[in-house]
């Protein structure tokens, strides 16, 4: 009898842990497909045959116009202010790792012919230039930046509650870059480079001085969207008005090249505190 209650009782055990034991099976089997999904992607090998036939330059088929040339794994463009970018080819899509990486379909590849889709859905047509003059294009040792990196000074003189105040602005020129990313006239992403600025600004009245900074754009980060300002450069800081509250500037943050920026709205008060107000179009 005690033996047969023994059994019954392992009986028991197993209907009651068959439930924990299928979920665990159940649980592994997945997770083992899910390796084997993420190692199958790992292993996807690279078309170095169709990545070798982009070898050379390639012309706008329509009107012979430079668009690219492919030296190795890297794009080099005709824009002096665009950057190089690697790029990767897997079936068919050419893959190009710049700010972002951005995918092309590839429509039809040949050793003097390439057709892709670009991000518009539109098919570029290229034909590989048989000229080797055409490389010359391309032979640049930096990008140029498009901003014009000069030294701004700019000087306010007025007088508030009976009192003389004079404020310096100085825009200074850096070798920070912003890379913003722009499509040429194919569709095709590219990163264009611009130099950043550091403004000083320092107020006085007479010859107290009230107040004294050097402003970066990451000193506005919270008035500013994050993606906006990743691609933006702090570009001037102007005089707006007197209050009671103080002395206003507007700085402002631009993108390079397009009608877009942020103004904040930057507060000296008249004992040298700084407030930052809430950003305006």
């Amino acid at each position: 009898m005690r033996f047969i209650h023994n059994r019954e009782k392992g009986r028991d055990y197993v209907r009651a842990f068959l439930p924990l034991l299928v979920g665990m099976a159940i649980v592994l089997g997945s997770c083992g497909r899910e390796k084997a999904s993420s190692t199958a992607s790992a292993d996807v090998q690279e078309d170095m045959r169709a990545k070798q036939m982009l070898q050379g330059v390639w012309l706008n088929a329509d009107d012979d116009e430079p668009v690219f040339r492919i030296v190795g794994d890297t794009i080099f463009f005709p824009d002096s202010t665009s950057l190089p970018t690697l790029f990767q080819v897997f079936g068919d899509t050419l893959v190009m790792h710049g700010a972002s990486d951005v995918r092309y379909a590839i429509v039809r590849q040949a050793p003097h012919l390439f057709e892709f889709r670009n991000q518009a859905g539109d098919v570029v047509k290229l034909v590989k230039s048989d000229d080797t003059d055409d490389a010359t294009l391309f032979e640049k040792s930096a990008p140029v930046a498009i901003n014009q990196n000069l030294l701004i000074k700019r000087d306010t003189i007025f007088m508030s509650q009976g009192k003389r105040y004079h404020c310096y602005v100085q825009v200074n020129p850096t070798t920070y870059k912003v890379i913003k990313t722009t499509y040429n006239d194919e569709g095709v992403s590219v990163g264009n480079v611009y130099y950043d600025n550091i403004i000083n600004l320092a107020v006085f009245q007479g010859a107290q001085k009230v107040f004294s900074s050097d402003f970066h754009k990451n000193d506005f980060a919270k008035h500013v969207p994050a993606e906006v300002l990743k691609q933006s450069i702090l570009s001037d800081m102007l005089f707006s008005h007197v209050d009671e509250e103080g002395i206003h500037y507007s700085a402002l943050i631009c993108e390079p090249d397009s009608p877009s920026s942020y103004a904040v709205d930057v507060l000296i008060s008249y004992n040298g505190k700084i407030t930052f107000k809430n950003n305006k179009e």
